[in-house]
C-alpha cells in the first residue's frame, strides 16, 4: 500500500507563485482565466456554469492560501 502524497509547504507556493517572476505571470494568467464572478441570468444553466466556475477559482483560492500561510498570515481555511 503507498502512503498518499503529502502536502508541499507553502513556502514552496511562495517561492514558485510569488518569488518567481514567470510563477507571477502564471498565477496572473490562472486568475483571469478561472477565477470568474458567478452567473446571475439564464435559469438552471447559470448555476452549473456558476457551480463550475466555482470549482475552478477554488484552485486559485488554494494556491492563494499556501502563499499566504508562507507570509505568516493567519487564514481560517483548512488545507487538505
Amino acid at each position: 500500500m503507498s502512503k498518499p502524497p503529502q502536502a508541499l509547504p507553502p513556502e514552496v507556493y511562495a517561492r514558485v507563485f510569488e518569488n518567481h517572476a514567470e510563477g507571477r505571470q502564471i498565477l496572473e494568467e490562472l486568475t483571469r482565466r478561472f477565477a470568474r464572478p458567478a452567473v446571475t441570468t439564464g435559469g438552471i444553466d447559470a448555476v452549473l456554469q456558476t457551480y463550475q466556475r466555482d470549482g475552478s477559482r477554488l484552485v486559485i483560492e488554494f494556491i492563494v492560501s499556501r502563499i499566504n500561510q508562507a507570509a505568516g498570515l493567519d487564514i481560517n481555511q483548512e488545507i487538505e
